[in-house]
């Protein structure tokens, strides 16, 4: 789960992160009466949507005046944001965080991630705070310096003090540097964070540590423990299809593809995606029905593929387990029936009961396209989808 910047900064105001003072607002006199209230200009004016690089798209103004003040907040709120993370549809803005302007003497970047691979977390730092740390890391790679924490020690002190040390910060800094990094990996840790990031963390003209921005993105998994997280969900900024189908117990995540992809299970989906891509087909989704999924969910997913309108054809790639062939069978044929479905449709069904799934997908009055390898059915739905284009169906 994603928040937004000012959320992500009332949480480090929480556990003693220094940010600038600041607070949201929802209109153009809301915003000109926070204004007021910072007591001097300049203030900044940043759009609040869920993605990174807002200010290279327009969406971080530095206001000099009242007038200034008015004529961003005017022509911010509802526009629509398109930055590189967007993609061309981007985001519409309906709120903004106004704050104080700060002095900066210095930028760096902070980052707390997961790394998958070695199940630990990782501290990153960078001299380069302000920048694109993919760019960084790309292009100067010995500026992203990083700290592999062991979950039984937790962030040591020397850690911090290596990391502060690296990046060039006096004697006198490393205390409230240290003091940042440890508040930080409590946030992480105890919020069930899977990023966190500060671009930039500043020090100011009077040698102090200010967190300018703030990314936390909560790990869904972790919201049963998070009941005071759960309000801070903005729906508007998520995808409808994927609120959809979570509904209903369903991972979906779009994509730009033209086949639809319906499977149980992440690594069979990800193969099912890899095995299309390597036919010359695109995926225009992930759907992950589970392995417990009834024919009413399949009937759900089919109605979620479908209403995306780049869709030009449905792979359904299913090994039966837990859940049963013949059941997901069923489910097809009601979808199918349910949503007039009228692009072509590949079923690949493998696993527990297989034959009376396939059984009941032969004896059915819908048009499918029944393969028994997943092979087969990436070059068959990408043949359809072709001929389909072609007008020859």
């Amino acid at each position: 789960m994603n928040i937004h910047e000012y959320q992500g900064k009332e949480l480090f105001r929480k556990y003693g992160i220094p940010v600038p003072k600041g607070e949201v607002a929802y209109s153009s006199e809301e915003a000109y009466q926070l204004g007021k209230t910072m007591g001097s200009y300049p203030v900044v004016v940043k759009a609040q949507i869920h993605a990174g690089g807002r200010g290279k798209a327009g969406g971080v103004k530095l206001a000099f005046g009242e007038e200034e003040l008015k004529d961003f907040t005017e022509k911010m709120l509802g526009m629509t944001l398109v930055t590189h993370q967007t993609g061309p549809e981007g985001k519409r803005v309906q709120r903004l965080l106004i704050e104080e302007g700060v002095e900066i003497s210095k930028e760096f970047y902070i980052g707390f991630i997961l790394n998958r691979e070695m199940g630990k977390i990782t501290l990153m730092v960078s001299s380069e705070g302000g920048m694109d740390i993919e760019e960084v890391a790309e292009k100067t790679p010995g500026k992203l310096l990083q700290e592999t924490i062991e979950p039984s020690l937790g962030l040591s002190d020397f850690q911090c003090r290596r990391t502060g040390f690296k990046l060039g910060l006096k004697i006198q800094q490393m205390e409230s540097w240290t003091k940042l990094l440890k508040n930080l990996y409590r946030l992480y840790t105890e919020k069930d964070a899977s990023v966190i990031e500060i671009n930039p963390l500043i020090l100011n003209s009077q040698g102090k540590f200010l967190a300018i921005d703030a990314k936390v993105n909560i790990d869904d998994n972790g919201l049963f423990r998070q009941e005071d997280l759960r309000d801070l969900r903005d729906e508007d900024e998520e995808n409808p299809k994927e609120l959809e189908a979570a509904k209903y117990g369903l991972s979906y995540i779009a994509l730009d593809g033209k086949i639809g992809c319906m499977v149980n299970g992440a690594g069979l989906a990800m193969a099912t995606m890899d095995t299309i891509k390597h036919y010359g087909g695109e995926p225009a989704n992930f759907l992950d029905v589970g392995g417990s999924a009834t024919k009413e969910n399949v009937a759900h997913a089919f109605r979620i593929i479908m209403s995306d309108e780049k869709v030009r054809g449905i792979f359904v790639n299913i090994f039966g387990g837990i859940m049963k062939c013949d059941v997901i069978a069923e489910g097809i044929v009601e979808a199918v029936k349910e949503t007039e479905l009228s692009v072509p449709l590949v079923v690949r069904l493998e696993g527990t009961n297989v034959e009376k799934g396939r059984s009941i997908l032969r004896d059915s009055s819908v048009n499918v396209i029944s393969v028994s390898s997943m092979d087969e059915g990436a070059e068959r739905i990408i043949a359809e989808i072709e001929k389909e284009l072609r007008g020859e169906v």
